[in-house]
């Protein structure tokens, strides 16, 4: 699934990972995030890096938790538990008030998104991984999704069916393919509208 896949990160990538194996993307996204063994190969964070990982399939996160958002996110915050510490970081997803006592296991696709933004808030990671984030969002949660990714001043590794979000967001574009990876610094209209290039990577997937 993944195979002769080798790049290094540079400390102003927002890279956006594209092809129609969307199972390679994930499984690569789980390994650098540590939540899958590689089969064979290895793969290096720089000591100063922080990493946070949004998964595409968050269910293990909330099945069967019948604790409130507050006490959900709790053990996500080593330095302060405090609930008003919580309540800061989960108003900042719109749970304010009551919603911030909602139970963790009934929450709709796109609250727990929300969760999640404020679990990676917390953890100050320099690096994110996002693992196509914007698929239970609004319109209005995507935009304000969109211009924070823009601002982040860390490293971004990311996947999005959303074209507007990876052309304002990427600035380098890493697609898997069958028979190798395409790396290339340039905005995603650029690399699709590369004729050459495209011709590339076609024989990739011949």
């Amino acid at each position: 699934m993944l195979d002769n896949i080798s790049f290094t990160l540079r400390k102003t990538d927002k890279a956006a990972f594209v092809g129609p194996n969307e199972m390679a993307i994930t499984t690569l996204f789980k390994i650098l995030a540590g939540e899958m063994e590689p089969d064979s190969g290895a793969y290096k964070w720089g000591v100063t890096t922080r990493q946070s990982y949004f998964p595409k399939d968050n269910t293990h996160y909330f099945e069967g938790k019948k604790e409130s958002l507050v006490d959900w996110l709790r053990p996500f915050s080593p330095e302060d538990q405090s609930e008003s510490f919580l309540r800061g970081f989960l108003g900042r997803m719109l749970f304010s008030g009551e919603e911030a006592l909602k139970q963790a296991d009934v929450l709709s696709g796109g609250e727990r998104v929300r969760c999640l933004f404020s679990k990676m808030m917390l953890s100050g990671a320099n690096v994110l991984l996002f693992d196509e984030p914007t698929n239970h969002l609004d319109l209005e949660s995507i935009t304000a999704l969109n211009e924070g990714l823009m601002k982040f001043g860390g490293v971004l590794l990311f996947s999005s069916h959303d074209h507007q979000f990876v052309q304002t967001i990427a600035n380098r574009i890493i697609e898997l393919a069958p028979k190798g990876m395409i790396d290339k610094s340039m905005t995603y209209d650029d690399y699709l509208e590369d004729d050459a290039l495209q011709e590339q990577i076609a024989r990739l997937y011949a």
